[in-house]
């Protein structure tokens, strides 16, 4: 069977080029204040740079970091990759599955029956569906749901 990606293209993205801007430009403003100016800022001047890269770290860690890179859809089981390492998640081991929605990027968490290589929750970002409803569920959590379903009563 043709495997069907599901997860966003974005992932990418949040996961690796938005921490080097979002680090970035603070750290770059620091940088450019003890380094490059010719008048020594105060050191309250620091603050507000260093907390919003503790936030932002801290958001990161939450809601970004732990998303599977890659999930394809092969039927009867996912298949999740992150980075080199990849697992078969049959959709028979899914204990539930859960949609985030008003948050950037998606998310859709699979809670499994047994922990697996990847922990006993895995969490990718699907696809968008709409840009213009932020409050239209997600047409891969809702498919996944019925499958799931399906597959452990027909068990």
């Amino acid at each position: 069977m043709l495997m069907k990606k599901i997860s966003g293209r974005s992932t990418f993205y949040y996961k690796r080029l938005l921490p080097v801007l979002l680090f970035g430009l603070p750290l770059l403003f620091l940088y450019l204040s003890l380094y490059v100016s010719p008048v020594r800022p105060p050191l309250l001047v620091f603050l507000p740079p260093l907390l919003l890269v503790a936030f932002v770290f801290l958001m990161m860690r939450k809601l970004v970091w732990d998303l599977a890179d890659e999930v394809w859809d092969g039927g009867d089981h996912l298949v999740v990759k992150i980075g080199d390492q990849s697992e078969s998640v049959p959709l028979t081991s899914i204990m539930n599955v859960s949609a985030s929605t008003l948050v950037n990027p998606p998310r859709v968490t699979l809670r499994l029956v047994s922990p697996g290589r990847f922990g006993q929750e895995i969490s990718f970002s699907p696809p968008r569906n709409s840009m213009f409803n932020p409050f239209a569920r997600n047409a891969v959590a809702d498919d996944l749901i019925e499958r799931v379903h399906r597959a452990k009563v027909s068990r």
